[in-house]
């Protein structure tokens, strides 16, 4: 507080919720070798932190613009995630797995072609709703479901190389 010319000030700082998005591994490096589809299909971990108040869930999208056969490659979507959970891999009751483009729900590694890196975007986004999609929806239908309830999104980005 300042007094000034006689009048009282008050200085009021809010502080903006930025969504922050951590990993195993570090922004633009490579993802551990057990996260490969071939080498153990693990999650690596993800950790987020910053949502904002009125999030009521978390939706997560993982993919690869490098894909040559598919624009991108989806290697997870994972939605209604509740907001008790601050990481994944976890229990994470109440979420929804969606479908991968190996055809399965829930996680699908890296698997690059041999000598080539790819980059894995992971997307996490806070929400203002549940959202009403049944499990083994598609990235497409994620994104059309969210619009208009994004409060927050954050991004990391690793890369996987398969050797010759």
């Amino acid at each position: 507080m300042k007094l000034l010319f006689g009048l009282l000030l008050m200085t009021v700082t809010t502080q903006a919720h930025a969504l922050k998005l951590t990993a195993s591994f570090s922004d633009g490096q490579p993802l551990p070798l057990e996260s490969g589809w071939k080498s153990g299909n693990v999650v690596p971990r993800l950790s987020w932190s910053g949502a904002p108040e009125k999030t009521k869930s978390f939706a997560l999208i993982c993919d690869d613009p490098d894909a040559p056969t598919a624009q991108p490659w989806v290697h997870w979507v994972i939605f209604n995630i509740p907001t008790t959970e601050t990481s994944l891999p976890s229990d994470a009751k109440g979420s929804v797995q969606g479908i991968n483009s190996y055809g399965k729900q829930g996680y699908g590694g890296p698997y690059p072609p041999e000598g080539q890196t790819h980059r894995y975007y992971f997307k996490l986004y806070a929400l203002d709703t549940l959202l009403s999609l049944p499990a083994g929806s598609t990235k497409e239908q994620l994104e059309s479901a969210m619009k208009g309830h994004i409060l927050a999104t954050a991004q990391i980005i690793g890369t996987y190389a398969r050797k010759k």
